[in-house]
């Protein structure tokens, strides 16, 4: 299949699309992080690491060689609050809000992250690692296209 790399709002709409909910405040949930960027700040504060994630085992982020946890920006006010059945939890933040998930079975790479990798990614090992893995992805759909 079409390799699928949702960030922010389209991790988000991923869980909805194939049957999870949202919290539309996570800021107001008791035991919950703030998850909203300082918006007065400037972009490099604003999109600056907030809070560490932890990778689940056994799943993708894992496969593709990440630290078992890593350092993220956080500027959303939403979170998944039931994930769709289909879709495995991937990474945690403190909190234990979903910050990232997969679908395993799919015909092919399908990674959310509730995060913002693109920000500053060639500064970010991480997302380096993200976006190298999608586009491995996406060399790989093209090629097995023309080979039809």
């Amino acid at each position: 299949g079409v390799p699928v790399l949702c960030i922010c709002r389209g991790f988000q709409e991923l869980n909805v699309a194939l049957g999870g909910s949202l919290h539309q405040r996570v800021q107001e949930l008791p035991g919950y992080l703030d998850h909203r960027e300082p918006q007065s700040d400037v972009l490099a504060v604003q999109y600056a690491p907030q809070h560490p994630v932890q990778v689940q085992s056994g799943g993708l982020l894992e496969a593709l060689g990440l630290a078992p946890g890593f350092e993220v920006n956080s500027l959303h006010s939403q979170g998944i609050d039931r994930l769709a059945s289909d879709l495995r939890a991937e990474a945690l933040a403190p909190d234990g809000l979903v910050e990232a998930v997969s679908l395993p079975g799919a015909p092919g790479f399908v990674l959310g992250v509730q995060w913002h990798p693109e920000w500053e990614f060639m500064n970010n090992p991480v997302s380096l690692n993200l976006f190298t893995a999608f586009r491995e992805a996406c060399l790989a759909y093209a090629r097995n296209r023309q080979g039809r």
